[in-house]
């Protein structure tokens, strides 16, 4: 089974411009702890409740800091042509919860969680993936 038929579609991204503030606002609007940041065409990062809860908040940023400040740069992703197994693998090596899904052409398409794993019905892809990401970091 491939990636892009489990993956979720119309991804909600951000800024790195947009404020600490609207970025949580919009956390709670689409029900999402995390999201992709993008500048113009191109995915930059990736910012989650927690990265605003603690590089924001308990560092003493204000609500109208940049989400660039807190993000994390460095994006790691998967190709939506991939198969779930390997991706699953891929995910438990390096602890991540969530990946970016580009086609070939490097464009944004989707995003593949732990959630989306499950339901796949791959029972060792969920096994390998829940097994590395919750190993203690």
């Amino acid at each position: 089974m491939k990636i892009s038929e489990i993956m979720t579609r119309n991804v909600q991204t951000t800024s790195p411009e947009r404020s600490l503030r609207d970025v949580a606002a919009l956390m709670a609007d689409i029900d999402s702890g995390a999201v992709l940041v993008n500048d113009g065409d191109r995915l930059v990062g990736m910012v989650t409740d927690r990265d605003i809860a603690i590089r924001g908040v308990a560092a003493g940023l204000t609500s109208d800091t940049p989400v660039r400040k807190v993000m994390s740069g460095e994006v790691r992703y998967c190709f939506d042509d991939e198969e779930v197994e390997h991706v699953a693998r891929n995910m438990a090596d390096i602890q991540m919860r969530r990946l970016p899904v580009l086609n070939r052409e490097k464009r944004l398409v989707g995003v593949v969680s732990l959630g989306n794993i499950a339901s796949s019905r791959n029972e060792r892809a969920s096994a390998t993936v829940l097994q590395g990401v919750a190993q203690a970091h």
